[in-house]
């Protein structure tokens, strides 16, 4: 079967389950591809009648409001030795620096931490367990989780879903060019948007990193 054919009749609902699951289980705190899966999909709903974007992004919303809740409440519970252990599992992800990185974050931006963490993807792992074993109250943790998951989630959505609509456009009256050329476009735009706010958070992340020995203090 041709790979366009196959596409067209993957089912709806799975595509649904794998970019929910997926996400949930990045922002639980389980190093996953996350956003890759959700601008697959997003291009994949572009070009496919069966699958609905705002379905799509509902679902990816969820995922990511439910995963970060489960992470909060894991991390709250297992506290630092959790981190310990996650270490020693993805050292990657969860090493010294990688922590004290977070931690810096945490301490300096709060809520907007968890907010803007949806954009970075170190970030987006840390989020809900490291919001736990900080003790952040949970009404601050939820309200930041909530509109950084449908900013992402929906934002993302939205955005790679109108390139795939137009590039499909093009590619009517052009050629493969012209999906190429708007694809290129669209996933340019992301990256710079992403390396600013990595910078930015790098900039944050150094003017608040604790000094040794240190314990930052629950927001």
């Amino acid at each position: 079967m041709h790979i366009q054919e196959w596409l067209e009749n993957v089912p709806a609902i799975s595509v649904y389950l794998l970019v929910g699951v997926v996400i949930g289980l990045e922002s639980l705190g389980i190093p996953l591809p996350g956003e890759i899966v959700l601008i697959s999909a997003a291009l994949l709903a572009a070009g496919h009648d069966g699958i609905n974007p705002w379905i799509l992004g509902a679902c990816a919303t969820a995922g990511a409001v439910i995963g970060d809740s489960i992470g909060y409440a894991i991390g709250r519970k297992g506290g630092r030795p959790l981190l310990a252990w996650l270490g020693g599992k993805f050292p990657r992800h969860f090493g010294e620096s990688q922590i004290a990185a977070a931690e810096g974050s945490f301490q300096k931006w709060g809520m907007w931490a968890v907010f803007f963490g949806r954009f970075v993807a170190l970030l987006r792992i840390f989020a809900g367990p490291l919001a736990g074993v900080l003790h952040m109250p949970y009404w601050k943790f939820l309200t930041a989780n909530v509109l950084g998951g449908i900013a992402w989630a929906g934002g993302t959505t939205a955005v790679i879903y109108s390139v795939g609509v137009v590039a499909e456009d093009w590619l009517k009256r052009f050629s493969y060019l012209g999906l190429a050329i708007a694809v290129l476009i669209g996933l340019t735009s992301m990256l710079v948007l992403k390396n600013r706010t990595k910078k930015a958070a790098a900039r944050s992340t150094v003017d608040s990193t604790p000094e040794p020995g240190t314990v930052p203090a629950a927001d």
